[in-house]
Order: C-alpha cells, then structure tokens, then sequence
C-alpha cells in the first residue's frame, strides 16, 4: 500500500483526483456565433445568477433556457427569467413529483423530500399553479414533463401519465413549447403525444432515442435537445439520432449541473460549457461550428418565440 499524508487512508493522487470533481472545468474558447443553453438548472448550480450569465456569454452563450422540475423551482424560474434578459423560463412538475404528491413516493424527485401521499387532488392542485405561472410573459415552455420509468412502479407510472396530459393540455391552451423528460418510456411519450394531441412545439430535452426514434420526431416536427452525454463513450445511439436529425430541429443544451461533457465528465456541469458540446455535435453532424450555432440559434429562438 502507497504511503499516506494523513491518517485518513487517502493518497495525495486520491485526494487530487476526488478534489478535482468539484472544480469547474475551464472556459472554453468563444463561439463565433451566439447559441442558447435550452435547458438548464440554475437554481442547482453554485454561485449566483449573475455570475453564470456573465460566464457563458463570455463564451458566446447569451441566452438561456431555465428549467422548472416543482413548484418552488417554477416559481424561482419565473421570477429569474423577469429579472434577467438573458433568461426564459419553463415551469412543470417532473415526472417523477407526478408519483410524490399522489403517493408521497420516497424515490421521486422533489427539493421538498417525502412527504405524505395527497392524491389526486393535490395534484390537481399544483397543476392549477403551473398552469397559472405558465401564463406569464417571461414563461416560454411547459415542461420538463413527460415519462420516467427509471425505478417506478405501476401506480407511479399511472401518476405520471395523468400528469403529462394535464401539462400537454397547459402548453396548448397558453401557446407555450411542450419540454420533454422521456427516461426509457420513448414508445409511451409518443402515444400519449399523439391520443392527447401534440402541441404546436414540441422538445424531447436531453434527447435519449435512438435514429429510429429521431425519424419519427422529425417527421412530427419535434425538435431533439442534445446535451453532453453525447460526448460519452457508450453514446453512440445518441451520435447516430443527432447524425439523422434535419439541422432545423436540433437544440443544444447541458441539463446543468448534470452530464457535463467529456472530458470533464463528473465535474460541475454550467451554460459556459455549451461550446464544448456544440463543437462534438458539429463533428458528428459533419458542419462547421459556425453552421451549427447559426442553425440552432434560429431553432432555440423559433421554439421558444423569443
């Protein structure tokens, strides 16, 4: 066994390694062409609003996209997206708060934690405050919505779809992008599109089909959102949907502070790391950078009608 510095049993190459995960990787050169982030999670990022802007824009990242996932996260996206120009929001309740507040499911996600099962109509409840959030000028999208199957079971399941209608029903009544959250339920996200009847604009965030799935989007008129997982390794069925996707339909964005890119996989993921996906997207897609920032400016502003 390596010596150790202390008595804590860490090598001093340990130590570096695991400090290194909390270090936020460097800036990566500037974009020629201005891009939008259209997904991210400022609310679960270190430091302030402020900072994060000022730090993607130095990169060319000057717009971007602020994600609600409960009601308290809707709400603080509303409230950032008007105090800040460089910010739009989406509200929704994730799938998985769907399963929380009906069944005070311990594995679904929510910033509040379990809590006691409310049932229908507590659901109903909070549906009727993203709708009305989703009214305001500054609130671009409904979403992310739509179907996790990762560890839920049937009754979650059943939370989840009735949730997903309600917010499909939301963003056609406002005029407002339907933001998508589909986790190995690809085949059910598109039923429940089709029987509910899709939106005018539709996003499957963090785009997770295949290039048979990504077909079908394009021919519906979806847009795909691709985030960093798309450098990884074991991502080639994404890098094979992102090679058949028409260049009209793709979106770029981090899911911050989640998949950041390789090579910084495991380390704080944020908008200013935009260019580092973008530029694998554009060797995938075979196009200049350049190309596919002007496409993909275009598509996030028409998506989102800002």
């Amino acid at each position: 066994m390596a010596a150790t510095a202390s008595n804590s049993g860490t090598t001093g190459g340990e130590r570096k390694k695991n400090d290194d995960k909390d270090v936020p990787p460097p800036l990566p050169a500037p974009l020629n062409v201005p891009v939008a982030d259209s997904h991210t999670h400022l609310d679960m990022q270190k430091g302030s609003v402020d900072d994060a802007l000022a730090k993607a824009a130095s990169v060319g990242v000057t717009t971007v996209i602020q994600v609600g996932c409960d009601l308290a996260g809707s709400r603080w996206a509303a409230e950032t997206a008007a105090a800040h120009d460089a910010v739009w929001a989406t509200v929704a309740l994730h799938p998985n708060e769907a399963p929380r507040i009906v069944l005070g499911d311990p594995d679904g996600w929510s910033r509040q934690g379990a809590r006691e099962p409310g049932g229908d109509a507590a659901l109903d409840a909070a549906l009727a405050e993203i709708d009305a959030l989703a009214a305001l000028p500054h609130v671009r999208g409904v979403g992310e919505t739509g179907l996790d199957y990762f560890r839920t079971g049937p009754e979650g399941m059943a939370a989840q779809e009735r949730s997903f209608r309600r917010h499909i029903d939301i963003a056609k009544r406002h005029g407002k992008a339907l933001v998508i959250h589909d986790r190995e339920a690809h085949d059910d996200v598109l039923r429940v599109l089709e029987e509910e009847g899709a939106p005018e604009t539709v996003v499957f965030h963090c785009y997770s089909g295949d290039a048979e799935m990504a077909k079908i989007c394009a021919a519906a008129g979806y847009y795909m959102s691709f985030a960093g997982n798309i450098t990884f390794k074991n991502a080639q069925p994404l890098r094979d949907a992102l090679a058949v996707a028409p260049l009209d339909l793709v979106l770029v964005e981090t899911d911050a502070p989640f998949l950041t890119p390789m090579p910084y996989r495991g380390r704080p993921n944020a908008p200013y790391l935009i260019p580092v996906t973008l530029r694998a997207m554009a060797e995938i897609k075979g196009v200049h950078e350049d190309a596919l920032a002007t496409a993909v400016a275009a598509n996030t502003a028409r998506a989102f009608g800002y």
